[in-house]
């Protein structure tokens, strides 16, 4: 428990007033009428409610001293952080000439965006497709087809797959598309397109034009174009430890022509990669070989037996697409990284850039030093990205010069300290702070402060849903080199968009800080510090201490596992939520920092066990039955829910804790409606469905679970008793999809077992 406050003194008026006329005999014995109404007696009666006053005062830590106090801990509020997304640009349909944009181009609403990369506009269109192997009941309905095939192919074996269109309406894919996985060859496509011809335009000169707008043949000024990636990376294994921060690297090669009229391929050289390596939201700037050199064989202009078979592109069976194409890329994981079977990507598209919600300025100036020490200047704005913010004074009229931002003025301890050109930023209100001659240097009296450059914004109104954002002004960054009008697709949502820290918040933080200090030690330090990861939406923290994940096993001197889960909006709905991996590697690279030298961290996402739950109810008559089922669904789907306020205490259901069916009963027997409780039954998937649980001696189900595991409510079946007679034993045949067999990861190419021979599907 918390140590008693002392009062410093618990008088209250009238114990102060009686005080004072006990003392008035000793004082002044002379006053004798000292009844109300008096004079005197009306002092003594204004000084003891002033007393009262000025005591609950001293009793209490005023919030002006609470709030200075914790400024002196040199923790200042977080400011915003801003929301990220990906944008795709294109030119309009009658434009020929590529435009080039640097970054900081602007999109002005709803919320203020601004662009993070260059970006050379071709007018070139990029359409993705997947060489996508055949399901089971594909290749059954096509069992004829493929015996043709075969006889055509010859006695090599064949792997038929359908070209399959991806992000076809500009949208990414949350759950992710696994384009190694999913792929006969691993690989994904984007098949590089004209725009649509002009009247009587000659196709292939406009194939030229077009490739000489994207690759523009000049030696000493390369023009790179941009790939945007947006993966979608989450753990198969929740226990499954994340390799070194690396990545997947991912391999991009454009088709070339060679001499015999045939499709070959050559590796783009990648000029920077602010994807980490296929780990987040970014772009690929690649440098495209020459005009002369891109392009496609015979075969791949066509739709003929050959088109689209082993290493060739997808075919194309449309010849207005044909006679439009200029060449392929072809994007796979870089085999000199090893072998991947998996890779998700929620979106993957031609001419993109990086957007955050914030807004540059530049050019300012702010002040004029008055000659003091711990000078304070406030800029215009508040939350302000430190590591844009670029300051400069002009002492004595002299030319501006640089001053560096440091974190703590009162560390700077070397003899140079005093003459440093060093300040302090406090990035959520705004403000400068300069030394006091011992610490950093005092800027002169009227020296002039110049802000050359900052950016500030943020908040969670930037978290913007996908194609909010429509329109951009590149004139405002180039007004001397006007461009057409763009078009603009926001394929994702922008998301990562938090407000400034509030007041209140921060004195709870700031009390947790004094705690652990920046020190992950006790149970509770690495609880705190992991939910306060910034920019990770953390829904739940547990820890296991002495837990090694790697063999499951506890009692490992030294080890620490924490586990995550990210926060989710909805309750019960399955499937439940799993810690992704930039969140794992966010609460690891935050904790790995605030650890002590010899502990082994390990942070890691739940295990689920897989549940089904089956049950009958009586009825209330005067119950609604509909309303009274479905409160009976959400009753049971709260009570399994991982995150607040589910389980029984509101805190998620607790780790490790095994689910018995009649603490289940217990749940739905206190909906409203409900009168009885009848057969309750707990099921597993197994072998082409569901089997129930075995019954103890007691006759009660139990779903074991590991101290790392959590149950997953993937099946629920709920019954009028009345109405339907239930067996506790027998279950309602799960969704097909819950059995659906996971197809097997594709051969990377030139590692062919098979022939890839595409299949069209028949339309009606």
């Amino acid at each position: 428990m918390p140590l008693p406050l002392p009062l410093l003194d618990d008088r209250s008026q009238t114990e102060l007033l009686d005080d004072l006329l006990a003392r008035i005999p000793a004082h002044t014995p002379e006053w004798t009428h000292q009844q109300p109404g008096d004079p005197g007696r009306t002092l003594l009666e204004l000084f003891a409610f002033l007393g009262d006053a000025l005591l609950f005062r001293v009793n209490q830590i005023p919030l002006k001293q609470r709030r200075a106090f914790l400024n002196l801990i040199g923790q200042p509020r977080r400011a915003a952080r801003p929301a990220r997304t990906l944008l795709q640009l294109a030119l309009p349909d009658d434009a020929r000439n590529a435009v080039e944009l640097k970054a900081r181009a602007i999109c002005p609403k709803p919320v203020v965006f601004e662009t993070l990369d260059e970006i050379a506009i071709a007018p070139v269109l990029g359409e993705v497709y997947l060489k996508r192997r055949l399901q089971p009941l594909q290749r059954r309905a096509l069992d004829q087809t493929l015996g043709e095939l075969q006889a055509l192919y010859g006695p090599q074996a064949i792997e038929p797959y359908e070209v399959a269109p991806l992000f076809a309406d500009g949208r990414a894919v949350p759950a992710g598309i696994d384009v190694v996985g999913e792929a006969i060859d691993g690989c994904v496509w984007i098949a590089l397109l004209t725009p649509p011809p002009r009247g009587n335009e000659d196709p292939a000169a406009l194939r030229e034009r077009c490739a000489q707008a994207l690759a523009r043949n000049d030696l000493l000024q390369p023009r790179p174009f941009n790939l945007g990636l947006l993966p979608s990376l989450s753990l198969p294994d929740a226990q499954q430890l994340l390799p070194r921060p690396g990545g997947v690297p991912l391999l991009v090669e454009m088709s070339l022509r060679d001499a015999n009229g045939a499709t070959a391929f050559g590796a783009l050289l990648p000029m920077s990669d602010s994807t980490a390596a296929s780990r987040q939201a970014g772009v690929l700037r690649l440098l495209p070989p020459s005009a002369t050199r891109m392009g496609v064989g015979d075969d791949a202009r066509a739709a003929n037996e050959r088109s689209g078979v082993g290493l060739e592109p997808p075919r194309l069976d449309d010849p207005k697409r044909q006679a439009r194409l200029i060449a392929w890329l072809r994007v796979r994981p870089d085999p000199a990284f090893g072998p991947v079977n998996h890779l998700r990507l929620s979106w993957l598209g031609l001419h993109a850039v990086r957007a955050e919600g914030r807004q540059t300025m530049g050019n300012l100036i702010v002040a004029d030093a008055d000659g003091l020490a711990d000078l304070r200047v406030p800029l215009p704005v508040g939350d302000v990205d430190e590591a844009s913010l670029r300051i400069e004074l002009a002492e004595d009229g002299s030319r501006f010069e640089p001053w560096q931002r440091v974190d703590d003025l009162a560390l700077l301890a070397t003899p140079a300290a005093r003459d440093a050109l060093a300040y302090e930023l406090d990035a959520q209100a705004g403000e400068l702070r300069f030394g006091d001659g011992l610490r950093g240097r005092v800027p002169a009296l009227g020296a002039r402060i110049k802000v050359v450059q900052l950016r500030t914004g943020g908040g969670a109104a930037g978290n913007l849903p996908a194609g909010t954002l429509q329109d951009i002004n590149p004139q405002e960054q180039r007004p001397s080199h006007p461009v057409p009008r763009l078009k603009m697709l926001q394929p994702a949502d922008a998301l990562g968009g938090e407000d400034a820290e509030t007041i209140e918040a921060a004195e709870a933080r700031l009390s947790g800080f004094l705690r652990h200090r920046e020190r992950a030690v006790t149970e509770g330090d690495y609880r705190v510090l992991a939910a306060q990861t910034p920019g990770a939406a953390v829904g739940r923290v547990e820890l296991l201490p002495r837990f090694k994940p790697h063999t499951r096993q506890f009692d490992i001197p030294g080890v620490v596992s924490v586990l995550v889960l990210p926060s989710a909006a909805g309750v019960g709905n399955a499937p439940n939520p799993r810690a992704d991996r930039p969140l794992i590697e966010a609460v690891h690279a935050h904790l790995d920092e605030r650890r002590p030298l010899a502990t082994e961290l390990y942070v890691i996402g739940c295990e689920y066990q897989p549940l089904g739950v089956t049950v009958a109810v009586g009825l209330r008559d005067d119950s609604a039955n509909d309303a009274t089922l479905h409160a009976v669904r959400d009753a049971i789907a709260q009570a399994l829910w991982p995150l607040p306020p589910g389980g029984f205490d509101g805190q998620g259901w607790p780790l490790g804790r095994s689910v018995i069916d009649r603490e289940l009963a217990v749940a739905v027997a206190r909906v409203p409606g409900v009168a009885s409780v009848g057969a309750l039954g707990l099921f597993v998937p197994a072998s082409g469905g569901w089997q129930a649980l075995p019954r103890g001696a007691d006759g009660s189900q139990q779903l074991a679970l590991a101290p790392w595991q959590l149950p997953e409510l993937l099946h629920m079946a709920v019954v009028d008793q009345s109405q339907r007679s239930l067996d506790a034993d027998s279950l309602p045949a799960p969704d097909a999809a819950l059995n659906d067999a996971i197809p097997g990861a594709g051969n990377l190419p030139g590692a062919e077992l098979s022939v890839a021979v595409p299949v069209v599907p028949d339309l009606c």
